[in-house]
């Protein structure tokens, strides 16, 4: 499974960005998929995640009530729609795959990962 993350950029503190992250290779099954993000000086962090059905969603407490994850499975393909953002969510941004389906926020959860996309906030 490769993913291809995108949509990342430049934006102004309250602005709104999405990302998105594609999947193809080898059957891409049902797996829960989720977003992960690296900010400069800081250790990799747990942000989205959802089920393969997408009836699933838990989301960081660090973002919640901005952040809201989709997918739509017909395009292999989950989302991360990120408003109100703020200075502090400058990161590179990840998608990754899960081995099966369920509820995951754990890095070692994950076996398949994106390069990464840059966000960044000013203020």
């Amino acid at each position: 499974v490769q993913l291809q993350a995108s949509g990342g950029g430049l934006v102004q503190a309250g602005g709104s960005l999405r990302l998105s992250c594609e999947a193809s290779g080898r059957t891409f099954g049902r797996r829960a998929m989720g977003w992960f993000r690296k900010a400069p000086g800081k250790v990799r962090e747990f942000v989205a995640t959802i089920t393969w059905s997408g009836f699933s969603t838990y989301i960081a407490d660090s973002v919640k009530g901005r952040f809201t994850i989709s997918r739509d499975n017909a395009k292999n393909t989950v989302y991360l729609q990120m408003n109100s953002l703020k200075p502090e969510d400058t990161a590179v941004y990840y998608c990754a795959a899960a081995a099966s389906d369920g509820r995951y926020y754990l890095e070692r959860q994950y076996s398949y990962w994106g390069q990464g996309t840059q966000v960044t906030v000013s203020s």
